[in-house]
């Protein structure tokens, strides 16, 4: 039976290396998969899904105002595809995480998206909330904070490494802006801390 299946992290855990793995596995037993992701996130070159341990493979792209429901139909009727991946789910839109979950209830193709769970001021992308609200199946994939606690926050650095509390929710970028924190570690970072009662 399809799913739709949403692995979340944040930055740097490893989750487009699973991806692709997981293409790999499909692929390795004649199956073939359909790669997905996000137009504007050209780090590896693009149209390429590439992770930080130097594997790549080419992909399709989405950009914002696609219809995705759409664009699997298309693929489906140029032969069978076992599963679609997408990578940076986190762009996704609302509407097209919808088209997502119509594409596996209608399709009856399976579909494991992989992105950020909530951005460098600790709010939920708009894709992740939904995929949240949809998916059929979540898995956390973990990495730690620099005290060896588990990373649940991303802070975003500038050039001088610097921590920004606010800008744009979406910029691209990898180790060189962004950082995997604990909580504690991240509220320290972006100066929140509880105020303090008086005795």
């Amino acid at each position: 039976m399809a799913k739709l299946y949403f692995h979340y992290s944040t930055m740097n855990a490893g989750k487009s290396t699973l991806l692709l793995q997981a293409s790999h596995n499909y692929r390795e037993r004649g199956m073939e998969t359909y790669l997905l992701t996000f137009a504007f996130d050209n780090r590896a070159g693009d149209g390429k899904i590439g992770s930080r341990i130097g594997i790549d493979t080419e992909a399709d792209t989405f950009a914002p105002g696609e219809d995705l429901f759409d664009k699997i139909k298309k693929r489906l009727a140029t032969g069978a595809v076992a599963c679609v991946f997408l990578d940076e789910a986190q762009f996704l839109e609302p509407e097209q995480v919808w088209q997502l979950a119509r594409a596996v209830d209608d399709l009856r193709v399976p579909i494991m998206c992989y992105g950020l769970r909530v951005d460098f001021q600790g709010k939920l992308f708009p894709g992740s909330a939904t995929l949240l609200a949809l998916a059929d199946e979540m898995r956390e994939v973990r990495t730690i904070c620099h005290c060896g606690k588990k990373a649940t926050m991303v802070v975003r650095q500038d050039a001088a490494g610097n921590v920004l509390t606010d800008g744009e929710q979406v910029v691209i970028g990898g180790n060189e802006a962004y950082v995997s924190l604990c909580r504690k570690h991240w509220r320290e970072a972006v100066g929140d801390r509880e105020p303090r009662r008086a005795r």
